[in-house]
């Protein structure tokens, strides 16, 4: 790699006296008077009357002149045989100075040191050639994170960086005058994107400033992204940073699932063609065999913090500790504090070597519930610290919970919601509506699902396209997207019966991960979905009954879905229907110009 010298930046330019005040008026929030935006924070070394290398080198000279000074005069105490308590004036002002430089130096010394340090850091961080062309050099700051320091940085123009054949010029966008102004500020990096929300206290309006800048800084149009027709207020600390607007996934309804007795409609946020579709054709065959049933296995959520020991012994004596059954009582007394809604349920430990990881699974009502126990850990840890002083906190997080990634650990022991649904398609349905037989069913799931995942070494796959069905459902109800992961995780099973002729199916899911509280659950589009399932919000009634209610709808969809697919499969019109349903009849060449 050639490195280069960064050249170095040009002096900034002279501003007019009233361009501090107009930048603070143009981001005062609304509704703030004047003078409610505090001033520039001021660097200590203002607050000295002399520059500071002199007032440094006034109190170096001070304290080392003292110093000598008083222990001169202690060795002559100590040959003469004089208290040394026992002082004069001068002494007492000797003293007085030396505390006093003392002081000084302890506070302020090296203050021209680290301004220096960091204008060098900031000015001069790269040791490159000269003569390195610009368009090589990319400022760090034009991917602005979260950090204060990006406010002193500024962006070099947008032709330095991108090459000219490839920027498109936005479309203007008529913006007051005060807000123009903002965007200009922001483009310069005098003011860092991630705080407009802050200082306006408009976080419709911010999210607009900042979609403007970066069609600026980027020299791209993003005019199609759509902006309004959405709270920006809403996801305003709980959802998303940032923001400059929003995706439109469009939602399909499923059904009516017939399960447990009830039927449901089933919102699907999908842009894959044919999905939708194909699970309805599910559902309309379970319905019309009599329904499904579901049953709840288990509803816990956990987390496993990973910590270390000087010792494999230790780590041991720990993991029996909190395995006696004796201590659970007390454990749990600590562990659900943290919510009104948190109960404990268990605590497994693993140990690799000096290192416990102690996997702790507690209910958590109609949340998700992953910051619940997350602070119901926190205070168990803090009470074992007590006991155990030598424990070392590694991560509240040890990777044995396990979250957004496959495992075996939630394969076998489940998290979240642990479902299993189960229908029996009678034979004509089989035939009629899925448009093939029992035994083409049953032998498809057997090379495809079981032997087949197999094959594959696959972790929770032994399913035709469970995490398909169950990310559609996730985007629309609000539960997290990355989370499908591990919901995903699903055996379907098929098995002829009533003498060869109706088609038994099941599938059992360890590990759904769902709350119709908190998150992306409390926004309009993704609540007005929860409403159609009838499990919008808490049920005060029966604290968790909402959110075990959706997984056991998920579990329905899903068995809807496999039911569909298999039978596309089986009676070889898969690619058909895709090509059907799935083939957009735009011209791409002219999309795409």
């Amino acid at each position: 790699m050639d490195v280069r010298r960064r050249p170095p930046r040009p002096p900034p330019a002279t501003a007019d006296a009233g361009l501090e005040s107009e930048r603070h008026r143009l981001l005062k929030p609304t509704g703030a008077v004047d003078g409610g935006v505090p001033p520039p924070t001021p660097k200590a070394s203002d607050a000295l009357p002399l520059p500071l290398y002199l007032t440094n080198g006034i109190f170096f000279t001070l304290f080392f002149s003292v110093a000598y000074y008083l222990l001169h005069r202690w060795r002559d105490k100590i040959r003469t045989h004089t208290p040394l308590h026992v002082v004069t004036l001068s002494e007492i002002a000797a003293i007085v100075s030396l505390i006093a430089s003392f002081i000084y130096l302890l506070g302020f010394f090296g203050i021209d040191f680290v301004q220096s340090f960091i204008s060098r850091a900031s000015h001069d961080a790269w040791d490159v050639d000269d003569d390195a062309p610009d368009h090589f050099i990319i400022d760090e700051d034009r991917r602005r994170g979260p950090c204060p320091a990006a406010i002193e940085c500024p962006v070099p123009p947008i032709a330095a960086i991108t090459s000219p054949s490839k920027m498109v010029d936005p479309a203007p966008v008529n913006l007051p005058e005060e807000d123009e102004e903002i965007v200009k500020l922001v483009v310069s990096g005098t003011i860092p994107s991630y705080s407009l929300e802050s200082k306006l206290g408009d976080c419709k309006r911010a999210a607009s400033i900042r979609r403007e800048a970066l069609q600026r800084l980027t020299g791209k149009s993003i005019l199609e992204l759509p902006f309004e027709g959405f709270d920006y207020q809403a996801i305003l600390g709980q959802c998303c940073e940032m923001p400059v607007g929003y995706v439109q996934i469009p939602v399909g309804i499923a059904g009516p699932l017939l399960l447990d007795g009830f039927e449901y409609s089933v919102p699907m946020a999908t842009t894959e063609g044919c999905l939708v579709a194909s699970t309805n054709r599910g559902c309309k065959a379970i319905y019309a065999s009599g329904g499904a049933t579901s049953m709840l296995l288990r509803d816990g959520m956990t987390r496993a913090p990973v910590v270390r020991f000087g010792t494999a012994k230790r780590a041991a004596e720990l993991k029996f500790f909190l395995e006696n059954p004796e201590n659970f009582e007390t454990l749990s007394v600590i562990f659900n504090r943290s919510s009104r809604f948190a109960r404990l349920q268990s605590i497994h430990c693993a140990i690799a070597g000096k290192n416990l990881y102690m996997r702790f699974s507690c209910s958590t009502g109609d949340a998700m519930g992953m910051n619940m126990v997350s602070k119901g850990v926190q205070n168990v840890l803090d009470f074992l610290q007590t006991d155990f002083p030598d424990m070392d906190v590694i991560g509240i997080s040890g990777n044995f919970c396990s979250d957004k990634k496959p495992a075996a650990v939630n394969w076998i022991e489940g998290r979240g919601k642990s479902v299993v649904c189960e229908a029996i398609i009678k034979e004509d349905v089989v035939r009629k509506v899925l448009k093939t037989t029992t035994a083409a069913l049953v032998e498809l799931n057997m090379l495809k699902n079981l032997a087949g995942s197999a094959v594959a070494g696959a972790l929770g796959g032994f399913n035709a396209h469970a995490g398909n069905i169950v990310s559609a459902l996730f985007i629309a109800t609000g539960q997290d997207p990355a989370q499908n992961v591990e919901s995903s995780h699903c055996i379907t099973m098929m098995e002829a019966v009533n003498d060869g002729k109706d088609l038994h199916v099941s599938v059992t899911m360890p590990s759904i991960e769902v709350g119709t509280v908190g998150g992306g659950t409390q926004l309009p589009s993704q609540s007005a979905c929860l409403n159609l399932l009838g499990v919008k919000g808490a049920n005060k009634d029966s604290p968790g009954s909402n959110s075990r209610l959706l997984a056991t709808i998920i579990a329905g969809s899903v068995l809807a879905g496999e039911l569909s697919l298999m039978s596309a499969i089986a009676s070889g019109q898969l690619v058909n229907s895709h090509m059907k349903y799935n083939r957009s009849s735009r011209d791409v060449s002219k999309v795409a110009s």
